[in-house]
């Protein structure tokens, strides 16, 4: 019983301690970034003087100790939601959101209709 109790205690402690950890891949960040002046690029790939200042300002906000979220949301704020490659759902993209999902509905009882009136 007190081995089950320790075995508990090691893995919850361990856990925690490396959800506390938890650091933010930069790159992931810059991947997932578009440069506004090469318009097709991530700031990763682009060597514009726009994308070398926002990896400098994507350093400063990791220093700062924000989180994915709060950065995307900074550059949403400052620069629109076009400059993020996968923007939040909200209310003004959401029909951006839903339409591929109500394109596949109709067309999935478009078809189905179809092949039940030619049996």
């Amino acid at each position: 019983m007190k081995l089950h109790l320790f075995i508990f205690f090691f893995i919850f402690f361990f856990k925690f301690s490396f959800a506390a950890e938890k650091s933010i891949d930069p790159n992931l960040i810059h991947k997932n970034l578009r440069c506004l002046v090469c318009q097709g690029q991530s700031i990763s790939d682009s060597n514009s003087d726009f994308a070398q200042t926002i990896k400098l300002v994507v350093k400063d906000l990791i220093d700062e100790g924000k989180t994915e979220d709060e950065i995307y949301a900074f550059m949403s704020d400052k620069y629109g939601d076009w400059i993020v490659f996968k923007p939040q759902f909200n209310f003004q993209n959401s029909l951006l959101w839903i339409m591929p999902y109500i394109a596949l509905i109709f067309g999935g009882f478009f078809i189905f209709s179809f092949l039940k009136k030619r049996q």
